[in-house]
This record gives C-alpha cells, structure tokens and sequence, in this order.
C-alpha cells in the first residue's frame, strides 16, 4: 500500500492539510538530510538501505544513513537536458539506458537526432561514474530490503522517476521515495512508482530547487569521491 508524508500542509493526496513542521528554506543539504531523518525516523532500525542520487544527494544520504543506522550507495542516473537550458530536464536515463522522457520533450518540439545525442552524452557520463565509484564502493544488495532513494529536490522528477524504476527492478521489499522539496507535479508523478513518499515541502509557488536552500553550492566529481573513498574506509 503506498504512502505519502507532506509535512507542510500544501499538497497532500487526500486534500487535508498537515501543520508546518519544517522552515520555508533549508540552511544547505545537510540541514535538509537532518528535517528528512526526522521524517523517516520509523524506519530507524530497519536497517535501510539509502540510495543517493549523485551528485548534490550524496553528502544528504551518507548523512541519512548514519542518522537511521543504515547502510549508504548510490543509484547512477542523469538527467537529460533540453537544449541551451542544461538546468531544464527533459527527461532522464539509468546506467543500463533506459530513458525516461518527459512532457517537456514533446513541449519544446525537440527532433529525434538531438535526443539521441543528449542520450548518448549523458550515457558516456554514466559510464565514467560507474568506473570511478564502483571502484571505491562496490553495488549494494538491494533485493528484498527497505530502501529508500534520496534527492536533493524534485523540480521535474525526472531522474527519481529513473532512479525508482532503476531501483524498483532489483525487486526491494519496501521503496521509498525521500526529499526535502518538490513542485506539486513532480510529486504526484513519483508518488506512483514508491511504496511510501516523504517530502517536507510542496509549495505551489515552486520555481527551482535552489530558492529553498540558502546554501546549495554545486557538489562536484572531486567532492563526491571523496565522500565515496571515506564511506568505503568506514
């Protein structure tokens, strides 16, 4: 049975309104990983999986697992990029390929020969990834546990749609679906491929992930694997 926790009250699948728990704008990633675990605090103890999507959910998953007394890994999507506009996703794709495309696709009226060469490009981007960070951490199990998939925010949805079909064919027991914020759309639509889905915020004004985080410094190639080689000694 699937669930769904929106902890301030502006969206919610059932039309109730919850009371604001939760600021209006997060101090950086590691205070927005702090209010998640809070959260998710039922599933402490359930020795959970984190799955965090790279780059900038990595430090906010290692941060969640700790908090929940798991263990930590990522799960390799990307998204695909509409042309000149690189922060606008048009769709996503998982590390076997399998591309997910969204409504803005079609909106933007993009030809086949630039989506095959957006596909292409963010492929061979997964395919570094995959080298660099299988090398210091190797693939988690993830059949038959809680695992709970972590994004810094949902703006379109695109890659956690990837990320929950990617995740949700290694066959866990319990999927869950975890972000500080979201737009309203992108949360309906994920909320369909999640068992549970927990976000602190869904404002109706939502324009970009950034405006709700005072720090939200790019997290880099460098940074993440630095993160991954101190989570492999650990």
């Amino acid at each position: 049975m699937r669930s769904s926790t929106n902890l301030c009250g502006s969206f919610s699948d059932n039309g109730s309104s919850a009371i604001q728990t939760v600021r209006s704008m997060f101090l950086n990633r590691l205070d927005a990983a702090h209010q998640l675990a809070k959260a998710l605090k039922k599933y402490q103890g359930q020795q959970p999986l984190v799955l965090a999507i790279p780059r900038g959910a990595v430090p906010m998953g290692l941060a969640l697992a700790k908090a929940l007394k798991g263990s930590f890994d990522v799960v390799l999507v990307h998204k695909l990029c509409a042309p000149l506009q690189p922060e606008l996703a048009i769709g996503s794709v998982d590390e076997t390929g399998l591309a997910c495309w969204s409504p803005d696709a079609n909106a933007l009226d993009l030809q086949a020969p630039y989506l095959r060469a957006e596909l292409e490009r963010q492929m061979q981007t997964l395919k570094v990834r995959q080298k660099q960070y299988r090398q210091l951490l190797p693939r988690a199990e993830v059949k038959d546990r809680l695992v709970i998939v972590v994004d810094d925010g949902l703006a379109t949805g695109a890659t956690m749609q990837s990320a929950l079909r990617a995740t949700r064919q290694q066959g866990p027991r319990h999927l869950v679906c975890a972000v500080p914020v979201a737009s309203p759309r992108a949360l309906r639509e994920v909320q369909a491929l999640a068992d549970d889905t927990v976000c602190l915020l869904a404002p109706e004004d939502f324009m970009a992930v950034g405006q709700y985080y005072r720090d939200f410094a790019q997290v880099d190639d460098a940074a993440v694997l630095a993160m991954l080689a101190g989570q492999a000694r650990s």
